[in-house]
């Protein structure tokens, strides 16, 4: 099986296999003028389209694939509050700004969870909590960023030893926070829901119409596809872990990570009261993360680093089912029904940036991992540039793109520094 294959198209993941029959789009075979042109379909570009639209901006969103096709349909379905950074740690970076930051991508699953109800997607949504498990040595980092959050109000609890067995059904954790504002979707599904509420309020979406290229006109910008053009008084660039040629400025601001995940097939009923019976969603201390849940049918779904050589995949996809059996014995003869994986989009500081490269040329990239709930949010505050609010009254900063080295060479430093992970955790350095 090769990684085009594996990889590239969804055939093999869980989240096609069960979402909705998805819309069929039309692709772009003209030229139109519009206020905004988001170019992505992620969870980032339909958000930003969709509330700008309700905002009453006109709005074309082109997609080279199909709507969610990317990350955003292929992730965890994990909605997790906050960056991957901590409260104390953006606040002492970012200043008063900070304090926003903060406070917009805490409530981040609130918004998710608000825009499901409000707009009827169905797609398993369950808030029913994170836990965050912490392995020996990640304890007292665990422990220090839960505190954090009490400081701001948020009811987070500290789970002893014991206390964590006990939530999650099994595993040999040290401990753990559990933070009531996380919860599951079925991310395709979520993805797909999204893009039929912009559509709704008035965004014209294209599917299989990739961005050519990029030119400033007299009153804005021209991005040109294969078959059509829009004109746009403001563009916004959302291709986060597929980020081409387009903008080189963006290629080389985000380095692509492979995810991957398998899930099996609904578990019996007697498994509920053993595997995650409050329904909360996981993920771990580990450098080598780990993440795992249950869907809303019962499979059992388990995630973590990929690989980019179909050698190396293989022997990833067998680690995560290893995990998962060393969590949950009883998972053994359990049929390991899917097995699918992407690119995420991390950059070097773990912040997701938002950018203006030119007047009225824009980015969202780079969610590292938290894209459900974070490119969820961070599209409403992009759409509140796009509607003219200025930067520094904005809840998350607009900053300059800055250029990784040798991003070609991309791939050799991401094994350097997944094989330290590994060596970290097997030291068991925090």
């Amino acid at each position: 099986m090769t990684i085009s294959n594996e990889i590239g198209a969804l055939a093999q993941s869980l989240w096609t296999a069960t979402a909705p029959e998805p819309a069929v789009w039309p692709v772009l075979g003209e030229e139109l003028s519009a206020d905004i042109c988001v170019i992505g379909g992620g969870i980032s570009g339909l958000s930003t389209a969709l509330h700008a639209a309700e905002a009453g901006q006109s709005v074309v969103l082109i997609e080279a694939e199909t709507p969610g096709w990317g990350a955003s349909g292929r992730n965890g379905g994990q909605v997790l509050p906050g960056l991957k950074e901590n409260p104390r740690e953006v606040v002492t970076h970012f200043g008063e700004i900070g304090k926003r930051m903060v406070a917009v991508t805490g409530a981040a699953p609130d918004l998710v969870f608000d825009l499901i109800r409000r707009h009827g997607i169905d797609c398993g949504a369950r808030q029913a909590g994170w836990v965050h498990a912490a392995v020996a040595h990640g304890l007292e980092g665990a422990r220090d960023r839960a505190a954090q959050w009490r400081a701001l109000g948020v009811d987070i609890r500290d789970l002893s030893a014991a206390e964590t067995r006990e939530v999650l059904g099994g595993g040999q954790y040290a401990g753990a926070l559990l933070d009531p504002r996380g919860g599951g979707v079925q991310p395709l599904a979520y993805s797909q829901g999204l893009a039929a509420a912009a559509a709704k309020a008035g965004v014209r979406i294209f599917a299989g119409t990739r961005a050519e290229a990029l030119a400033q006109g007299v009153d804005g910008w021209i991005v040109a596809t294969p078959k059509g053009r829009v004109r746009a008084g403001q563009v916004v660039i959302c291709t986060n872990g597929y980020s081409g040629p387009l903008d080189a400025r963006v290629m080389r601001n985000v380095v692509p990570i492979r995810s991957i995940q398998v899930a099996t097939d609904p578990l019996p009923a007697d498994f509920t009261a053993d595997i995650l019976p409050g329904g909360q969603v996981v993920s771990d201390t580990q450098k080598h993360l780990l993440y795992f849940r249950r869907d809303a049918d019962g499979r059992f779904v388990v995630g973590g680093a990929g690989a980019y050589a179909d050698a190396a995949l293989e022997r990833a996809f067998d680690r995560l089912k290893h995990h998962a059996l060393e969590l949950y014995p009883q998972l053994k003869g359990q049929v390991w029904r899917y097995r699918w994986g992407g690119n995420i989009a991390v950059t070097v500081d773990h912040l997701p940036h938002l950018a203006e490269l030119a007047p009225g040329l824009h980015a969202l990239i780079g969610l590292n991992g938290r894209g459900v709930a974070a490119a969820t949010a961070l599209g409403r505050v992009m759409a509140t540039r796009l509607g003219g609010e200025r930067p520094e009254a904005l809840d998350y900063p607009v900053r300059d793109l800055k250029l990784i080295p040798f991003h070609r060479f991309h791939r050799h430093g991401v094994r350097m520094v997944m094989l330290w992970a590994a060596l970290q955790d097997r030291l068991k350095i925090a």
